[in-house]
């Protein structure tokens, strides 16, 4: 587990055309969908108490440079301006990327498969770059970035191996907050 890392509240972007059509995006990209668009503005709704009290106490915005997150960002963080940071993109799934999951890995998804892409980054070089990116942090943040980043610095907050990693949820329109070694599912509750 790292230790005294602030908070934070990490986001997934929005649905994909390419998470329907179960395609590996790695470092390409693909537009947000309709319900992509909406998960963000649920997050938006979620985070507007959150992010006036982070940026109060010092704390940052950050957001992967990729446009799926971009995008997400520019509607979840209501305006707010946002520093990009590479090490927020998602795990480089070299030869794989812009292929269907079924074609190479069975219809697999997640972590353990993704690590192990030919001419990808793997598990190690994820994990050393999300490593340094959180032993950077001085105060709480909100992050908006990628599932299986996601899935690997919220199990090193939690101190969690791969193989724990792989078997996190993955949700989208929703945050996770990540305080004392633990995380929070945060979502907006069901309309009546």
């Amino acid at each position: 587990m790292l230790r005294d890392v602030p908070p934070i509240w990490f986001l997934r972007h929005g649905e994909t055309e390419w998470n329907l059509e179960k395609r590996i995006q790695g470092r390409r990209d693909s537009s947000l969908t309709a319900r992509g668009v909406g998960q963000a503005h649920a997050q938006a709704r979620l985070m507007s108490g959150i992010i006036p009290e982070v940026l109060g106490a010092g704390g940052g915005l950050f957001v992967s440079p990729q446009g799926r997150a971009q995008a997400t960002a520019r509607i979840a963080l209501a305006g707010h301006g946002f520093a990009t940071d590479a090490r927020l993109s998602e795990i480089d799934t070299g030869d794989w990327e812009g292929q269907l999951r079924s074609e190479v890995v069975g219809g697999q998804d997640g972590l353990a498969a993704y690590a192990a892409a030919p001419g990808g980054e793997g598990f190690d070089g994820l994990s050393a770059r999300v490593t340094e990116f959180l032993s950077e942090l001085r105060a709480p943040a909100v992050i908006v970035s990628h599932g299986i980043l996601g899935q690997v610095l919220r199990g090193l907050i939690c101190g969690l191996g791969p193989d724990e990693m792989a078997r996190l949820s993955n949700h989208q329109g929703c945050a996770y907050l990540l305080k004392e070694g633990g995380e929070t599912l945060l979502r907006e509750e069901a309309k009546a």
